[in-house]
């Protein structure tokens, strides 16, 4: 008996998030052997942060940007990933905060603003256009 197009899809659908899920895991427990070593590791500072947003895990996902942001002060995509995480978290004035640091330090990908799913509720706020209008103007850039 052969299974149903839907059903198919369903079943691979559901590996791939465990799949996903799985490499997070790993991704974590990696991260966290190398800052038992080194509690300063960047990259895997990073690599937690990342993680742990995808896993849903968005609290500790903060508390991995904040610590990046004490190590990589002038780091605008820090401070980009920061305000996805306190954007994630509902702390919008956070999130705005952060988003503000990441353009004076330099952040410029405004498409990637515009779509990210980390930042849908700051897309919400009114501050964002506003935000946006004092850092590129009237016009989009191109």
């Amino acid at each position: 008996m052969r299974m149903s197009r839907p059903k198919r899809e369903n079943q691979a659908q559901a590996r791939e998030i465990r799949a996903r899920s799985l490499f997070d895991e790993f991704e974590l427990g990696l991260a966290r052997a190398i800052l038992e070593a080194n509690e300063k590791s960047v990259p895997a500072l990073q690599v937690m942060g990342q993680a742990l947003t995808r896993s849903g895990r968005h609290q500790e996902a903060l508390e991995a940007d904040l610590r990046l942001a004490g190590l990589r002060p002038r780091d605008p995509i820090t401070y980009y990933n920061l305000a996805c995480s306190y954007s994630n978290l509902e702390n919008l004035d956070g999130a705005f905060d952060a988003l503000r640091r990441a353009f004076e330090l330099g952040y410029n990908d405004y498409k990637h603003l515009l779509k990210d799913p980390d930042l849908e509720n700051v897309r919400r706020d009114r501050r964002f256009k506003m935000l946006l209008d004092k850092k590129w103007g009237k016009r989009s850039p191109s």
